[in-house]
């Protein structure tokens, strides 16, 4: 009942194969744009189209059914008064003429002109693109249309502002070809393939829409002669930016017109979202890939020679001498050798570590199984949402294995299954209440600024269903299902009285956190493309890279963390559970700190405390989520590292 909850929340659109998407028009057929939420790279703060004072559709403002990634990021699509007729080429249409500006839609208009929010126009599910020109003449492709523009006049301390009420739109269509059928996109961006469907007769002479951008315009124009005029009708001919532009000033009405024209385009319909989907810098993440590789190639010939040179020869010495050698050998000895009595003692803050590495597991589980599918192109960005879904949907399905993971470490380390609900409890709740608690401060905020970034309440009681729903019962299944598989027996008993850990030379813990460095080395260049893609309003799309830098990731955490559990081994540390697991998870102490230079140094502080305090909120349950995954990933390597090393060790 609760999947179908989440599936009618979510959408049909959701589930489609990017193919199912493809529409074809015939000459003269009717095409109705979309809008979506005006939004800033300054402030993060998405509002409503509709907040201020544009046209409306004759028949009233409708939202189009989102899925439930496209809420949680703050999406709302609603229909628009554009209008288009298939190949009909239309110039300065009517769309209406607003009242007479009031000093509130005034005030408005300014601020989010000063913000520099963009309107998000779609057609046939593509988004508007605007081609710009940098200084080096070179062309960028930006998503979105600027509201308004200012202009500083000398000697006023007042600027001037300015509207762009007249849309220049480039439709680029693709003929439907008889003898090649039509191209079914499966995958796009690193796995593109096409399939070619049979001939259909029906849709000879149609069209598909390969492309769609905006010219915005501001035209001064008479709203007492465009009273006269019905809507779509043609208004007097106009010049875009050149002549008298439309002022946003107290008492102004406004007139909105728009021009449609269509392009034949080579483009064919699986290529359609190529022009939005290439991502720059692509000799960039090779050398990243490979400096990483060259990382890890370096540390794992020496994680190598250290074991095979010096674990192998002290083990293989050590097994050679009969039980008296051994004894007196054990008094000359130091090193590891030495906390065999102690190394399987149970942790301080036992039940904590069980939770975080459970909670670790379902995340990582989550981010490897989202990167994958979408590195082989399941997950399109024709379908809206679909990746964020896929990541709550994987995550509320492996709480199984969070449960599992959870109940069996405590059972290993305490010898019992008593307790085994509390933990399955703990690890249900622990993380999701973390992310729960800041999604409501944040949400607070959002509600507070009447921002459509606040996820409705409704989506949160659906939410907490799912929770409660779904993962909970699954964790607690895992949970059983972890208690009664086989006990985890350690190789070395653990003495009743603990030994007395060396004083040490140099604190620990600073070793400790040193040891993130190189986790981060291997992470920070592709976090640079994610955070500006996240924030900075770019498609990112190239998962290949980001599934290999996440394979290269796992592997230098599990490196670092059995490196560095040896190290503390080797100088009678035998209190390794903990560090073993920050070894890897203080990675995300620097992916926090780099946040907040991204933050200061490209985003500029953003535009104003609120934005600044919903990035960083979001930014801390990002780097919450990293530190399990990664300490999950460097814990699980240490333990079967340390249980391998032990087990080697003979003792009656």
């Amino acid at each position: 009942m609760l999947l179908g909850l989440l599936l009618s929340t979510s959408g049909v659109q959701a589930f489609y194969l990017p193919g199912s998407y493809l529409h074809t028009y015939k000459p003269g057929d009717v095409l109705w744009a979309k809008v979506n939420a005006i939004t800033s790279f300054d402030t993060e703060l998405p509002y409503s189209y509709y907040s201020l004072p544009f046209c409306q559709p004759q028949d009233g403002v409708k939202k189009s059914a989102e899925n439930l990634g496209e809420l949680l990021m703050g999406d709302q699509i609603e229909n628009s008064p554009y209008r288009f007729r298939m190949n009909e080429n239309e110039k300065d249409l009517k769309v209406c003429v607003k009242d007479a500006l009031t000093e509130h839609d005034v005030k408005h208009f300014k601020q989010r002109i000063d913000d520099y929010y963009q309107v998000n126009l779609i057609l046939d599910n593509l988004p508007a693109s605007r081609l710009t020109r940098t200084p080096d003449n070179q062309t960028s492709r930006w998503t979105g249309s600027p509201i308004g523009f200012k202009l500083d006049v000398k000697d006023d301390p007042n600027p001037q502002y300015y509207l762009y009420n007249h849309l220049q739109f480039n439709v680029l269509i693709h003929k439907y070809d008889m003898e090649a059928g039509v191209g079914s996109m499966l995958g796009t961006g690193d796995a593109v393939d096409t399939v070619t469907t049979a001939p259909d007769k029906s849709l000879e002479g149609s069209f598909m829409v390969v492309g769609f951008e905006v010219v915005p315009c501001s035209v001064l124009r008479k709203a007492q002669d465009a009273d006269a005029i019905a809507t779509y009708n043609k208004l007097q001919e106009s010049r875009c930016n050149d002549g008298p532009l439309q002022q946003i000033k107290v008492g102004e009405r406004i007139v909105y017109s728009y021009d449609v024209s269509y392009q034949p385009s080579e483009i064919r319909w699986p290529s359609r979202w190529d022009a939005y989907l290439k991502m720059e810098g692509a000799r960039v993440h090779w050398f990243s890939i490979l400096n990483s590789l060259m990382v890890i190639t370096f540390l794992a010939g020496i994680v190598f020679v250290i074991f095979l040179r010096t674990v192998r020869r002290d083990l293989t010495k050590y097994e050679e001498l009969d039980k008296e050698s051994q004894a007196q050998m054990a008094e000359e000895l130091s090193g590891w050798k030495l906390v065999v009595g102690d190394v399987f003692r149970a942790p301080r803050y036992a039940e904590l570590l069980c939770i975080v590495v459970g909670d670790g597991v379902q995340i990582t589980g989550m981010a490897i199984v989202t990167i994958l599918f979408a590195a082989l192109g399941f997950m399109s960005p024709a379908s809206r949402g679909m990746l964020l879904t896929g990541m709550v949907l994987l995550y509320l399905f492996l709480g199984i294995a969070a449960g599992y993971v959870a109940a069996r470490m405590w059972r290993a380390l305490k010898g019992t299954t008593a307790g085994w609900r509390s933990i399955s409890w703990k690890v249900a709740c622990f993380f999701p209440g973390i992310a729960f608690t800041i999604l409501t401060v944040l949400d607070l905020i959002l509600w507070a600024n009447d921002s459509t970034g606040a996820i409705p309440l409704y989506l949160f009681f659906i939410l907490l269903l799912l929770w409660f729903g779904i993962s909970v019962p699954l964790t607690l299944l895992g949970g059983y299902l972890g208690v009664r598989a086989e006990q985890i027996q350690f190789p070395v008993r653990t003495n009743q009285i603990p030994r007395e850990i060396p004083a040490q030379k140099y604190p620990s813990w600073l070793l400790v956190l040193g040891a993130g460095t190189l986790p981060f080395g291997t992470l920070f260049i592709e976090l640079f493309f994610i955070m500006s893609s996240i924030w900075m309003g770019r498609v990112y799309y190239v998962f290949g890279f980001l599934f290999v830098v996440l394979v290269l990731l796992v592997i230098v955490c599990a490196e670092v963390s059995v490196v560095l559990t040896y190290m503390h081994l080797c100088i009678e540390d035998y209190c390794w559970w903990w560090k073993a697991f920050f070894a890897s998870g203080s990675v995300a102490l620097y992916v926090f700190l780099y946040s907040i230079n991204y933050l200061v140094f490209d985003l500029h502080g953003l535009n104003g405390p609120v934005s600044a305090v919903l990035y960083t909120g979001y930014s801390i349950l990002m780097v919450i989520a990293i530190m399990f995954a990664t300490g999950t990933i460097g814990f699980l390597s240490s333990f079967y590292f340390v249980h391998y090393l032990f087990s080697s060790v003979k003792l009656d």
